[in-house]
């Protein structure tokens, strides 16, 4: 009796895997069934240019910076405005070389300093693109890393940004 209904229950299940995985509509001409194509908004050649998956997604690295072991020791103002000028610097050289692809500040998050999403493969090469950053290497932040999988769509940012800047940081 149980195998009555374990399996049609088994084939039920297989069925619908298949169906799930094989996405397909019926033309209603021939009625017979075809795969579904991809939304007409799809771009398949800028998909490519980002290094979207079939998801439109990639992997990157996060990066969260927090308060430094040294931020509280560095007090003298030309030397914090000297490290901050070489922070901002070597974040604008790695926007450009592609590198890094977010950046900002947190707002009331302290020890949570700011943020990086960087385009790289893996947390060793995120660690030595950070270690060129003054502020970090003297101390006023430490980072953690992260894999992070987010859209693709955010290699586009600097392109955009660039276009909405008013004034230079």
């Amino acid at each position: 009796m149980v195998r009555h209904f374990i399996l049609p229950l088994i084939g039920s299940v297989l069925i619908a895997g298949c169906q799930a995985q094989t996405e397909t509509t019926v033309a209603p001409e021939t009625m017979t069934e075809v795969p579904k194509a991809a939304p007409p908004e799809f771009n398949a050649a800028l998909a490519e240019d980002l290094g979207a998956d079939p998801y439109g997604m990639r992997s990157y690295v996060f990066a969260t910076l927090i308060t430094g072991p040294n931020d509280a020791t560095i007090t003298d103002e030309a030397e914090r405005a000297e490290l901050f000028k070489g922070h901002f610097s070597n974040m604008g050289r790695l926007a450009e070389e592609g590198k890094l692809v977010l950046a900002g500040p947190f707002i009331e998050a302290a020890p949570m300093r700011g943020l990086f999403i960087l385009n790289v493969a893996t947390i060793e090469e995120a660690e030595a693109l950070v270690q060129s950053d003054p502020a970090i290497a003297a101390g006023i932040f430490k980072v953690e890393f992260a894999k992070y999988y987010g859209s693709a769509a955010l290699m586009q940012i600097q392109k955009v940004h660039k276009t909405i800047q008013e004034k230079k940081i």
